[in-house]
């Protein structure tokens, strides 16, 4: 990396030329150390340009970028004295009206960026169209349009939604925007399904912002009269069939009740020590120092990382405004001074220090973490490798739990086959998710079947993705009306592009 020196020579050449404008941007995706993903703190390294500005260097004004996301974090780094601009880019994807709605007051009403890389830069790295998760009409806004009561009066319905997870928060608030009326239901007194385990895990604060969001706008559509919502509230067949029969009854059902934990076939799984992830995300059940996590995709991930930052008496419910920027930056080795070559020091290992040993495993063999996202899944892997108190093995058979809640495996297959026994205090199970399917299941050969549609989780469980849910809800809002869309064909998805059909021939040559 280049020297402080070197940075100022080259700030100067730059103005020299010049500019009349220098963009303050800090690293790339091959840096070491994250510099733009949702584990970054807010505003991490405006005290970069900060630096650059106190020192008068150059005489233009200097812009601040990387992790700003919100208004009130723009308007603090100039007010401080950070920076005389502010750059964003992501932000205006989730919501392209963000400055407008700041100018009038109404911030909670801004799609905030969670910085997640699912749909925007995850996408351009395999030359798919960039997008947004939180907003899929972003970069196709030619193919979907969401216009306040658009839908012709004849042509609005009733709808029932069954879940206001991250697909029936998006569905609802889609739908009633357009013009239907909608009855949102979920058994729990909150909206959000599983954002709400999301947003407590280190490094996945900004979800809270999503919730924020469609609490909001479910609010203002309740106010309006064009949702009721039913919160605390668990549906059963029977009452779909009753809602369906009344008087300006529900025409549509819309599940999306989400999933359950797969439980695998292990002997002895029903041990007290064993715990599923809900257990632990969601119910708080007590964990101890001895961890064994079964299945490393993104929830077993997650779950070790809240294990290994989390102790029983921290605070598990951390928003983005309060995370700790300066831990992070020490924790990554980051040099606030500038007198190392690229800003880089020896990470301290002092900050946050591991709360937990634990054991994370798959059954298949290779890199745990390998469905990670593309430009965030190495930091996954590299902060559980850091701590240095994260075992992570493949190719793992689990044989049996024992009387004494120890886990039994064996690691490798044939004559390089390793048997151990895992001495811990707990065993979490994080092997998978299967869709709850009952209503579906329920209404098929009955009149309902041709009017209950399942979304998100409830349609396909697979990895927890909320970027597929929120799509999914978005569109399928916006065609429930027409006659031909029936369960079954109700799945839409944007179409490959020349881009993405360009990459997939190159990397035959790759």
């Amino acid at each position: 990396g280049s020297s402080w020196e070197e940075i100022k020579i080259l700030a100067q050449a730059i103005e020299d030329a010049g500019a009349t404008i220098i963009n303050t941007g800090i690293g790339w995706h091959e840096a070491r150390v994250p510099t733009i993903a949702t584990s970054v703190p807010r505003a991490s390294f405006s005290w970069v340009t900060r630096k650059m500005r106190d020192e008068k260097i150059v005489s233009v004004p200097l812009c601040a970028t990387n992790r700003i996301n919100a208004p009130h974090v723009a308007d603090d780094i100039i007010a401080r004295g950070d920076a005389d601009l502010i750059s964003m880019a992501r932000p205006f994807l989730a919501d392209p009206d963000i400055v407008r709605k700041s100018r009038e007051g109404d911030v909670d009403d801004i799609n905030t960026c969670i910085a997640c890389n699912q749909a925007c830069l995850d996408h351009a790295f395999i030359g798919r169209t960039a997008s947004c998760l939180v907003n899929p009409l972003a970069c196709h806004e030619t193919e979907l349009s969401v216009e306040e009561d658009s839908m012709p009066p004849e042509e609005r319905l009733t709808v029932g939604v069954v879940g206001a997870g991250p697909a029936g928060m998006a569905f609802a608030t889609t739908a009633a925007t357009i013009g239907h009326r909608v009855v949102l239901y979920d058994k729990s007194g909150e909206i959000g399904g599983q954002f709400n385990m999301a947003k407590r895990i280190p490094g996945k604060e900004e979800f809270h912002e999503t919730i924020r969001y469609f609490r909001h706008r479910l609010s203002k559509l309740e106010r309006a009269g064009k949702v009721e919502m039913k919160l605390g509230t668990e549906i059963q067949f029977s009452d779909m069939e009753f809602l369906g029969e009344v008087e300006d009854g529900v025409d549509r059902w819309i599940v999306a009740a989400g999933v359950d934990p797969r439980i695998p076939p292990i002997p002895g799984l029903d041990h007290p020590n064993v715990l599923s992830y809900i257990d632990v995300l969601r119910l708080g059940k007590p964990v101890g120092r001895k961890v064994a996590i079964i299945g490393a995709g993104g929830i077993g991930f997650d779950v070790a990382e809240f294990l290994l930052h989390h102790d029983d008496n921290a605070d598990h419910d951390l928003t983005a405004d309060e995370t700790n920027g300066d831990e992070f930056l020490q924790e990554w080795g980051v040099d606030r001074q500038n007198e190392t070559r690229g800003g880089l020091a020896e990470p301290d290992d002092s900050v946050n220090r591991p709360k937990r040993e634990i054991v994370l495993m798959q059954r298949k063999a290779g890199k745990l973490g390998a469905g990670l996202g593309k430009t965030t899944g190495w930091i996954h892997r590299a902060t559980l490798a850091k701590s240095g108190s994260v075992e992570m093995i493949g190719s793992v058979s689990y044989d049996k739990v024992d009387s004494d809640g120890n886990l039994h495996i064996t690691v490798g297959k044939g004559e390089k086959a390793a048997r151990r026994v895992l001495d811990v205090d707990n065993i979490i199970v994080c092997a998978g998710q299967i869709s709850k399917k009952d209503l579906e299941k329920d209404a098929a050969g009955t009149e309902l079947e041709e009017k209950v549609y399942t979304i998100g989780g409830a349609y396909e469980a697979g990895e927890l993705d909320a970027k597929r849910a929120i799509d999914m809800g978005t569109r399928l809002a916006l065609k429930i009306h027409q006659k031909d869309v029936v369960p079954g064909n109700h799945r839409f998805q944007a179409g490959q592009g020349p881009e993405e059909k360009m990459f997939a021939v190159l990397k035959r040559f790759t």
